[in-house]
């Protein structure tokens, strides 16, 4: 008898595996959504595009980019976190994923109780842009301009609490000025205003400015990060300029906190290898951004992007960010 029970809960585990693998197996079975919490036309929305084609190649299944703005991203967060946990709805986003819990008391999502990282894409530095006609250039002058004219000079970010925010008022702290932040729903938002002069400059994701800058549409200062960009050498870091303050952005993409591990496994493969096609590496580097070397796996940018929610909530802290 006791063998008998023993054999019908052996059978019934090895039942319930073949179910779970069969269903990694049949995965994808439907066309996969990838939501882009900003509108069309910005940096995230630009690499969400570049990548459906190949994705669709290696899944078989067509990848479908829809844009969800809003609430500085956390409006399509919220969406896919709210998601059937099996691999077909996908987040991809920037670095503001991590901070919006830190700065709105009900962001409608919590990035490490609700997700899981599928893939890390791409480092994104930030660049501070102006007109191209503009007095100003460099930092410096800058600096020079805010310590006269206090808070008459402002400062365009993509929105209230991004990356972009946050590092427009670490220039305030470290500079010893007082700069106005205005906020935008997406970088391409802010271009009107700062071409006309009614912002003196923006701080805006690399792979959308990096263009303009190359065809004199708009002019770069300085870039975030640790490094140069090599498609823009010729332009200092903030810290080369005087700012201590080298953090960097991202893009990336995240799956609901159940979906199976075989699934986002399935997923960071299909990510991983389109990421390492030359033509597309070219782009990610010419554009502006830095490729993941090497690529992350599902469980190390799960890790990392946890990391990172506490970073940037000490960054929040010391801004004297209050939640809205």
């Amino acid at each position: 008898m006791f063998l008998h029970h023993l054999f019908r809960v052996l059978a019934a585990g090895v039942l319930c595996v073949s179910a779970a693998a069969a269903a990694a197996q049949g995965f994808p079975s439907k066309p996969i959504r990838l939501v882009v919490p900003y509108p069309p036309g910005g940096g995230t929305d630009i690499m969400a595009r570049l990548l459906a084609e190949p994705l669709k190649d290696d899944l078989g299944q067509p990848v479908i980019v829809e844009n969800r703005p809003g609430a500085g991203g956390a409006l399509g967060a919220a969406e896919v976190a709210r998601s059937a946990p099996d691999g077909h709805t996908l987040l991809l986003t920037a670095g503001a994923f991590v901070i919006a819990p830190s700065v709105f008391k009900n962001a409608g999502y919590d990035p490490v109780k609700d997700f899981a990282g599928v893939a890390q894409i791409a480092i994104v530095p930030l660049l501070v842009v102006t007109k191209p006609d503009s007095p100003l250039n460099s930092i410096a002058d800058l600096l020079a301009l805010a310590r006269k004219d206090g808070d008459k000079v402002s400062f365009a970010s993509f929105g209230n609490s991004t990356p972009a925010h946050l590092v427009g008022e670490s220039i305030n702290q470290l500079g010893k000025v007082q700069m106005t932040h205005v906020p935008y729903k997406g970088g391409m938002q802010a271009l009107p205003d700062i071409l006309s002069g009614q912002v003196a400059v923006g701080l805006l994701d690399a792979v959308s400015m990096t263009p303009l800058v190359k065809q004199g549409r708009v002019k770069a200062l300085a870039v975030t990060g640790p490094r140069r960009l090599p498609a823009l050498a010729d332009k200092p870091t903030l810290v080369e300029a005087g700012i201590a303050f080298d953090g960097v952005g991202w893009h990336g993409a995240f799956a609901p906190a159940a979906t199976p591990a075989d699934t986002l496994n399935r997923l960071n493969a299909a990510f991983a290898k389109a990421l390492a096609r030359p033509d597309l590496r070219d782009r990610i580097v010419n554009g502006g951004s830095v490729p993941i070397e090497p690529a992350l796996t599902s469980p190390q940018w799960t890790a990392q992007m946890r990391r990172e929610v506490a970073q940037w909530a000490e960054v929040v802290r010391k801004a004297g960010i209050k939640p809205e």
